[in-house]
């Protein structure tokens, strides 16, 4: 098979390192990949927001499948456009994927179907979400913007002062653009956060699997949110009971909804929850694996991820028997600094070739240089992602790696998976 992978950061090289273990496959490209995905197949000097030209890349080089890994090209309607053209593709239409690029959307599906989440309400005018925000107990209040912001279009105000500001900010300031045009405000659920994803073919839910990550820049959770610094997986709280109270109540239900109300949804399901006193709750949906918690959950996967992809996409999900392993991994980001502020790209990357073994380094921002150089090309720039029997032996293991691989203003944080571990952290 003829495969096209749309993407170009660390979960890409990870879908890309599955997918190249396929029997399946014959030939891969990636558009436009990174200095890691170009030794697993071809990279293509394509935009991820192209959608003319990837449907006119599918056509010309007679793809079979195409696997769309970020959010944004769903959301512009880039799977909607190769089905138009013929091309079998793995992940959900421009319709299903308001799931994530419409908070407010996705809020409302829950309310109508009884899937549980924060209790919200949306607006589209500054004043009546700030009259809303002053009739609000004081404490924490979550302001969302209701479109795609990379990740960072959640805050968490401390106050009814703080919260308004942000909501100013977003509606009349122009903090995320238009995705900040319509907010959602919830209240603050408590609990631990986790990562829960399945592959979905419209109708047929697959095994899940769960991970735990890190938005925050700075260890001990402080700093500003950014894309993701690390992650692990399984979650150490994680139980048969509570896999599947949360297909029960959550995913099997929001896949039923969806499909009910003509948004049926193909590809990857990325619940985020938060397990509070009262049950899980959902805090988000999104279209696509996390990013980085795809580089620890693909460690996991026994099963043929094109051979999955390409049932989903044929709406023959049923058919496969989805299983993950119970080994233990952790993703360590390596980021440069400034990030998730101004940072310098274009430095060398020093130590790569003398990673092996159960350890495996991802590219997320890099691009290649002359002569077999490794360059920085992002603000999170490598996913250094180790396995081990336990979490703590795969901390340990991830940990030294970070030791061998340099780059100048190199920054990430120490604590990764530290929660989980019952053994004095390294």
């Amino acid at each position: 098979m003829k495969v096209l992978l749309v993407g170009s950061g660390g979960r890409e090289h990870a879908m890309a390192a599955a997918l190249s273990r396929s029997p399946l496959l014959d030939q891969l490209l990636i558009v436009p990949g990174n200095a890691g995905t170009a030794s697993l197949g071809e990279n293509v000097l394509l935009s991820i927001s192209d959608v003319p030209g990837i449907v006119s890349l599918a056509e010309d080089r007679s793809i079979d499948l195409v696997i769309v890994g970020p959010e944004a090209p769903l959301a512009e309607g880039l799977a909607d456009e190769l089905k138009v053209a013929g091309i079998p593709v793995f992940g959900p239409s421009q319709s299903a994927a308001r799931i994530e690029s419409s908070k407010s959307w996705a809020k409302e599906l829950m309310a109508r179907h009884g899937v549980p989440t924060a209790k919200f309400a949306t607006f589209h005018n500054v004043q009546e979400s700030l009259q809303h925000i002053h009739a609000l107990n004081e404490g924490p209040i979550v302001v969302k913007a209701d479109g795609l912001a990379a990740g960072k279009g959640v805050i968490i105000a401390g106050s009814r002062k703080e919260a308004s500001k942000v909501v100013t900010d977003m509606m009349h300031g122009g903090l995320f653009g238009d995705a900040g045009a319509t907010v959602v405000i919830e209240e603050c659920m408590e609990g631990p956060e986790v990562s829960v994803f399945a592959f979905v073919d419209g109708k047929t839910v697959s095994n899940e699997v769960s991970a735990c990550d890190y938005k925050r820049a700075y260890d001990g959770d402080i700093g500003p949110n950014t894309g993701g610094m690390g992650a692990y997986t399984p979650p150490e709280f994680w139980t048969p009971e509570l896999a599947m109270q949360i297909r029960v109540e959550i995913l099997d239900p929001i896949a039923t909804a969806m499909d009910a109300e003509g948004a049926s949804f193909t590809g990857t399901l990325y619940a985020g929850l938060m397990l509070t006193e009262s049950g899980p709750r959902v805090i988000e949906f999104n279209c696509r694996f996390g990013d980085p918690e795809a580089q620890v959950v693909l460690s996991r996967l026994e099963t043929d991820l094109l051979e999955i992809a390409l049932a989903a996409a044929n709406g023959k999900l049923d058919q496969i028997d989805v299983q993950w392993n119970d080994r233990a991994a952790v993703c360590v980001v390596m980021a440069s600094g400034g990030y998730p502020g101004s940072y310098e790209t274009g430095k060398p990357i020093s130590g790569l070739a003398s990673i092996s073994g159960d350890t495996q380094v991802f590219h997320a921002g890099t691009v290649e240089g002359e002569n077999g150089t490794v360059l920085t090309a992002g603000g999170r720039v490598l996913d250094v992602v180790a396995r081990g029997s336990d979490i703590f032996e795969a901390r340990m293991t991830a940990y030294a790696a970070t030791q061998a691989i340099n780059f100048e203003g190199v920054e990430y944080r120490r604590d990764i998976a530290t929660r989980a571990v019952k053994s004095p952290a390294s």
